[in-house]
C-alpha cells in the first residue's frame, strides 16, 4: 500500500530535533523528504553517538534522503532554489532570519512557487522581544511551564527527553498536513508558523485552563495528582508503580480492598474525590506503608485482578520486553550500510489503508547528493 502523502516532496534545511521530527513524520507517512546538509559535518546530531552511527541522529532522520549543500556558495544557493521549485514543503528550523539573510525566506522563494507550503519552527516566534533568542528545548520547557508542572520547583530538576522539541515537531506535522489539505481546495500554499514556547504552551492547555479559572492559585507539579488522584509508589523489592483512580468511585473502592482497608470508605479524610484531594500526603503516605511489605509483581497482579488501573514505572529496557508493547510492534529493526541493524520506534499511529512505514534507516550523510541533484538537472 502507498503512503497517505505520497507524491509530496518535503525539502528540510533543519538541524537536531524539532524540524527533523517534523519532516521525519511526514516520511513515515510517504513523503519524499530531502534533508540539505552542511558539507563535510552535516546535522551536529551525527556528531552525538559513535562515528559509523548516531542513535539520536538516527532517531528523528529516519525515510530520508541527504544533500549535501554549501548555502554560502553560489552553486549552493543556486542548487537550493532550484530544489525547493521542486518542493511541496519546506521546513526550517535556524534562528530566526536566517533563510532570508541567505536569499530563501519565504516571501522570495513563493514567487518560482506559489503552491508551496513553508514551515517554519523557531524558539518564541518570528516576531517579538524573544524573536532573535536562541531557543532550545529545555529553555522551552521552562519558559512555556511545562517544566513546573513536572517538577518541584524548590528542587528543579531538567527533564530526560527533549518534550519542548519533539511537540513542536508534532504540532508543525499538523500545520504542515493542514496547509496541503487547504492547498487541494484552494491551489494555494500558505505558510506555517509555530515555535517551541507556542507549542509546549498549547500542550499545557489542561493546566492554563485551570489557571485562567482561579488566577490566584497556580498549578504546579501536584495539583493534578491531587484532582486525577494518581500516585506512584516503590514496592518491597524496591521496583516502583503507578496508580490512577481518575474519577470512578469503584476504583477507589477497589484499591481499598487490595489494600486490605475498607475502613477507610468510612474515614472522613477519604470519603469523598474532594476530600482525598485534600488529604492527599497522607494517603499517599498510608498507601506507600501499605506497598511497601509486598513485591511489585504481587501487587500489580491485585490490582489489575480488581480493574485497578495501574502500570509498573518502566525503564526502557523493561518496555520493550513487555508482551503488549512487542505485541503492537513498536520496535522495528531497519539495516545501516555501516553498522548492521539498527532500532527504531515506529510512527504511533495506525492506519488501515495507507499506513505510516520504516522504510530505510537514517542516510548517510550526502548518500543522495548526486542522485537529486542529476534529477533537477534533467527537470531544468
Amino acid at each position: 500500500m502507498s503512503g497517505a502523502l505520497q507524491g509530496i516532496r518535503v525539502v528540510e534545511f533543519a538541524n537536531y530535533v524539532s524540524g527533523p521530527y517534523a519532516g521525519m513524520l511526514l516520511a513515515d507517512f510517504g513523503a519524499e523528504v530531502i534533508k540539505v546538509e552542511a558539507p563535510g559535518k552535516g546535522d551536529p546530531f551525527r556528531g552525538w553517538g559513535r562515528i559509523e552511527y548516531s542513535p539520536t541522529f538516527g532517531s528523528v532522520n529516519r525515510n530520508k534522503k541527504s544533500v549535501e549543500l554549501d548555502l554560502k556558495s553560489p552553486d549552493g544557493l543556486k542548487a537550493a532554489r532550484a530544489l525547493i521549485r521542486t518542493a511541496d514543503v519546506v521546513i526550517e528550523n535556524f534562528r530566526t532570519g536566517t533563510m532570508e539573510r541567505l536569499g530563501l525566506g519565504y516571501d522570495e522563494v513563493t514567487k518560482d512557487n506559489p503552491k508551496l507550503v513553508w514551515c517554519s519552527i523557531t524558539g518564541f516566534g518570528t516576531d517579538g522581544p524573544y524573536a532573535s533568542r536562541p531557543g532550545y528545548d529545555t529553555v522551552g520547557q521552562a519558559m512555556s511551564g511545562l517544566l513546573s508542572l513536572l517538577t518541584d520547583t524548590e528542587n528543579p530538576r531538567p527533564m530526560g527527553i527533549s518534550l519542548s522539541d519533539h511537540l513542536s515537531g508534532m504540532v508543525a506535522c499538523n500545520g504542515i498536513m493542514a496547509a496541503l489539505i487547504s492547498r487541494g481546495t484552494t491551489g494555494k500554499g500558505q505558510r506555517v508558523d509555530t515555535s517551541l514556547l507556542e507549542a509546549t504552551i498549547s500542550f499545557c492547555g489542561e493546566n492554563a485552563a485551570r489557571f485562567f479559572e482561579d488566577t490566584k492559585k497556580v498549578p504546579g507539579r501536584a495539583t493534578r495528582t491531587r484532582q486525577a488522584q494518581v500516585y506512584a509508589f516503590v514496592a518491597k523489592d524496591n521496583k516502583p508503580f503507578v496508580v490512577h483512580l481518575s474519577s470512578p468511585t469503584k476504583f477507589w473502592e477497589a484499591l481499598c480492598r487490595v489494600a486490605g482497608k475498607s475502613d477507610w470508605l468510612k474515614d472522613p479524610r477519604f470519603a469523598t474525590k474532594e476530600t482525598r484531594g485534600k488529604h492527599y500526603e497522607d494517603l499517599n503516605r498510608e498507601l506507600a506503608g501499605v506497598f511497601k511489605t509486598d513485591v511489585r509483581a504481587t501487587w500489580l497482579a491485585k490490582l489489575e485482578a480488581e480493574d485497578v488501573p495501574c502500570s509498573p514505572l518502566n525503564t526502557l529496557d523493561e518496555v520493550f520486553d513487555d508482551p503488549q508493547v512487542k505485541h503492537l510492534a513498536m520496535r522495528v529493526d531497519k539495516p545501516h550500510k555501516k553498522v548492521g541493524m539498527v532500532g527504531l520506534v515506529r510512527n504511533g499511529v495506525r492506519m488501515s489503508g495507507t499506513p505510516p512505514e520504516v522504510k530505510t534507516a537514517a542516510p548517510e550523510l550526502g548518500e543522495h547528493t548526486d542522485e537529486v541533484l542529476a534529477s533537477l538537472k534533467a527537470k531544468a
